[in-house]
């Protein structure tokens, strides 16, 4: 039982699944931006139907997980992801979607997934994100995140919207989601990919959803992963397009389509 309990922790420390729903046909896991948490992701539970269970992942640092580091690097997030959901991704069919930051981890996950299980998801959802071999990335790659002033970083964080601006004004949490923000990207540095040493990593489909305001990304690169359907789909907004109402509601419908018609 020792063990039994010690994974419950890890489980209830990493995941927020605010719908249990233990007799879905398939697990949604979730992966937020950089500088975020589980809040809005996780509610999408309350959007599926009963077919499909939302986990989303809470990275070190942030929420019930403040007092803890922050990741050292992609490769330590990774293995606590695979290690914490493994038996749950053993057991029934399972997709990722991920925003920004979260694409890329969600990748990382699912190709680590791969080459050590021989386990994929169902369907492979990003948004907003650049696929981890395209130009897009490796310019964020390259730049130095530790040479950037607070201010500038301030400044990206208001652009890309998605915070609200009192939580801004208020120094403590202004700091913290600064500092967040920045590790994360420390963190998204150290993710190393080189497409062109390996064959195509995927079968499963690929969705990239995107926001119309928001810059461009490198869709074709993520077509490139996979050997099944790359669909793309572009929907008003900037960056954080995601948390309209309105859109919230294509995504959520238009993932349950995906997921039945992977003919679970």
């Amino acid at each position: 039982w020792f063990f039994g309990l010690f994974f419950f922790q890890e489980m209830e420390k990493l995941i927020a699944c605010v719908h249990k729903r233990p007799d879905a046909l398939c697990r949604l896991i979730c992966f937020p931006w950089a500088g975020g948490g589980t809040l809005q992701l996780a509610q999408w539970g309350k959007l599926f139907s009963d077919s499909i269970e939302v986990f989303c992942v809470r990275f070190p640092g942030r929420e019930t997980r403040h007092k803890e580091p922050f990741a050292k690097d992609m490769t330590s997030m990774v293995n606590e992801v695979t290690s914490v959901l493994l038996k749950e991704l053993k057991e029934k069919p399972f997709a990722f979607f991920g925003h920004c930051f979260g694409s890329q981890l969600s990748f990382a996950v699912a190709l680590h997934l791969k080459e050590k299980y021989g386990l994929e998801p169902v369907h492979l959802f990003v948004s907003g994100g650049d696929a981890p071999h395209s130009e897009g990335f490796l310019a964020t790659k390259s730049s130095p995140i530790s040479d950037v002033k607070d201010e500038e970083i301030l400044a990206y964080i208001k652009i890309l919207g998605g915070t609200p601006s009192d939580l801004l004004h208020n120094e403590d949490i202004r700091k913290q989601i600064m500092v967040t923000f920045r590790e994360d990207i420390r963190v998204l540095q150290t993710l190393s990919f080189e497409k062109a040493e390996m064959d195509i990593p995927f079968s499963c489909d690929i969705t990239c959803f995107n926001g119309s305001d928001d810059k461009v990304y490198d869709v074709q690169a993520w077509q490139e992963l996979t050997s099944g359907d790359t669909s793309f789909y572009e929907l008003p907004g900037g960056h954080f397009y995601l948390l309209e109402p309105s859109n919230q509601s294509f995504l959520t419908k238009h993932i349950t389509r995906c997921i039945e018609n992977a003919g679970l």
